[in-house]
């Protein structure tokens, strides 16, 4: 494994569109699309981990100028060999602290990136990090699942969430640290493999805080790209906040 790349290395990215199929499909990008670039305006956006460039293709190719920033060489190389992907133009670094010149409209986290940071003080200088970037009045949007812990009964940590004939996934929890493994085994030629990936799972107000440290405010929370109310039966959300304007 390459130490630049961390977790999403070249076996990884040679299967990451496949194995994220459903999140490809138009009926998951459309709706995330539309309600981006309608955030970006006449300005400009930045993905932070753009990828394999899931959005920020189709989002480029609605007009909006796109950067993105990601650690994965690997994943970023599929993001430029697909058409278009030139349009896109990809730094390579940490997320959380790497900056890119100029002032964007738009700063966003799709698809649970921000439990990508695995502890409270990266993520904390991922907002610092967003708010930097953009101008007065700009959208720092996140997508992330609201934590699962409901699914837990006293003693137990692991909570699957795919089963199928050839695949295996489950997360564990440790409550007391917000870590957040997922684990998958999947046949292969009829033999197992196993893959594990950490994260920390954060909750909306915790997300609302580290936004006040950045001096960004909640403008928004929904249960999705379609703008449906958020609840306390929501299993994601969808937030934008937003950087004052003076």
């Amino acid at each position: 494994m390459s130490e630049a790349d961390g977790y999403f290395n070249e076996a990884v990215a040679a299967d990451y569109d496949t194995s994220s199929a459903e999140m490809f499909q138009p009926e998951v990008v459309g709706p995330t699309v539309d309600l981006l670039a309608e955030l970006a305006g006449d300005g400009r956006a930045l993905e932070l981990g753009v990828g394999t460039g899931r959005i920020a293709l189709p989002l480029a190719r609605r007009g909006v100028p796109v950067c993105g920033i990601d650690m994965s060489h690997a994943m970023t190389s599929r993001l430029r060999a697909k058409p278009g992907g030139e349009a896109v133009d990809v730094t390579i670094g940490d997320f959380a602290t790497t900056r890119v010149p100029g002032a964007f409209a738009l700063v966003y986290l799709v698809f649970n990136t921000i439990n990508n940071l695995t502890t409270q003080d990266a993520q904390v200088e991922c907002f610092r990090n967003a708010a930097a970037h953009l101008a007065p009045g700009g959208s720092f949007v996140i997508e992330v699942g609201v934590p699962e812990l409901r699914l837990l009964p006293p003693g137990q940590t692991a909570v699957p969430f795919q089963i199928d004939a050839t695949r295996w996934a489950f997360d564990t929890y440790d409550v007391a640290t917000q870590g957040l493994t997922s684990h998958y085994v999947t046949l292969v030629d009829g033999r197992p493999q196993y893959r594990s990936y950490p994260f920390r799972y954060v909750w909306p107000s915790e997300l609302d805080l580290m936004a006040r440290l950045a001096g960004l405010r909640l403008r928004h929370r929904w249960e999705g790209w379609t703008r449906s109310p958020f609840t306390h039966e929501s299993r994601q959300h969808v937030s934008v906040w937003e950087k004052p304007a003076s």
